[in-house]
């Protein structure tokens, strides 16, 4: 069965949905692996609507930039279905770029070194043809307006390497909206960024929500980063997703004990002692991943069901899902450990 994300902030329909998505990809080194596949995603589905933030939430090698490039379409499905706008054909091509873009991790290395603002925001202007009847000047300037790079007069001139990593992102979030998007993709924008300019990044993008009606999906490993800018939580662990609902209701009653292993690694001075699930095992092997639920090696709360049988999305609460056996009745939700656990910072 199938987790989704609901928002529910905006009701309607969703921009940009996805539905059982699947990916796999092909082992192509080691005799030994031959044939075998990397399982990425599974059965995953995620819905986007205009004027919400949608976070999806894990540690490395969950899934995360995966499902972002499939979004994108630059990654080619397995299995599922991307469907736009309630149904209607997906755009072909161009048209679909201009209506989805993706904004990558590293702002180091998505600017072209070579290449000014002028040249680098003026050039999807020119492609597109979205400048308005301005001069593309004009157009690059209400850019660098648009992300808070002023004076523009002065930004239009630099290169990149004279610029801040904060303010290579907001160039990058620029060239983005230069096409007029409806569906924004963050793959974790603010992770290479000093700790002292993220949360200017992230009221950007929180101002193109509100101001733009955007769409975003905002990939991240950070809870707390995720609790602060958006309207819904997805988490995703090993390729799955494990829980999905209100971002302040899982960040402050996490019903999943991987969101729970997640909150505990939030450093904490008031916490005593060590985190709860601390020292729980690492992640498992996406070539041959576990039965059942892949978190049961390391989920202290494991049944033997766990090992042999994959849980359903259950709901725990309003727009609130849990893929854990522990809520599959009402006596083992009231068993779940969850009441114990720390929020989120």
């Amino acid at each position: 069965m199938t987790a989704t994300t609901e928002t529910t902030e905006t009701a309607g329909t969703p921009v940009l949905e996805a539905k059982n998505l699947v990916k796999h990809f092909p082992v192509r080194r080691g005799w030994a692996l031959r044939g075998a596949k990397v399982h990425a995603v599974e059965d995953v589905s995620v819905s986007l609507r205009r004027g919400t933030v949608t976070a999806v939430v894990g540690e490395s090698g969950s899934g995360k930039t995966t499902l972002a490039r499939l979004l994108a379409r630059r990654t080619s499905l397995t299995g599922g279905e991307l469907l736009w706008e309630g149904g209607d054909a997906l755009p072909a091509g161009r048209a679909y770029a201009s209506e989805v873009q993706l904004v990558l991790q590293d702002p180091f290395a998505s600017l072209n070194p070579v290449h000014g603002l002028r040249y680098i925001l003026g050039r999807p202007l020119k492609i597109h043809g979205t400048a308005d009847g301005k001069s593309q000047d004009d157009a690059v300037k209400a850019l660098l307006e648009r992300v808070a790079l002023t004076p523009s007069d002065q930004f239009i001139e630099k290169m990149p390497h004279e610029l801040s990593g904060g303010q290579r992102q907001r160039v990058a979030i620029a060239r983005a909206l230069a096409v007029r998007p409806k569906v924004l993709l963050a793959d974790e924008p603010v992770s290479m960024l000093d700790v002292s300019i993220r949360l200017g990044v992230l009221n950007l993008l929180a101002d193109l929500r509100d101001r733009e009606q955007l769409a975003i999906l905002y990939v991240t490993h950070d809870l707390a980063s995720a609790r602060y800018l958006a309207d819904t939580i997805t988490v995703m662990y090993a390729g799955r997703v494990v829980e999905s609902g209100p971002a302040v209701t899982i960040a402050d009653s996490p019903q999943h004990p991987y969101t729970q292993l997640l909150l505990s690694a939030v450093p904490d001075p008031d916490r005593d002692g060590a985190p709860r699930l601390a020292g729980a095992g690492s992640p498992p092997s996406l070539i041959h991943p576990p039965t059942g639920c892949r978190f049961h090696p390391r989920c202290p709360f494991a049944m033997a069901k766990c090992k042999v049988e994959t849980p359903p999305a259950l709901s725990v609460g309003d727009s609130h899902t849990s893929s854990c056996w522990l809520h599959e009745n009402t006596e083992n939700a009231q068993a779940s450990p969850a009441a114990g656990t720390a929020g989120a910072a």
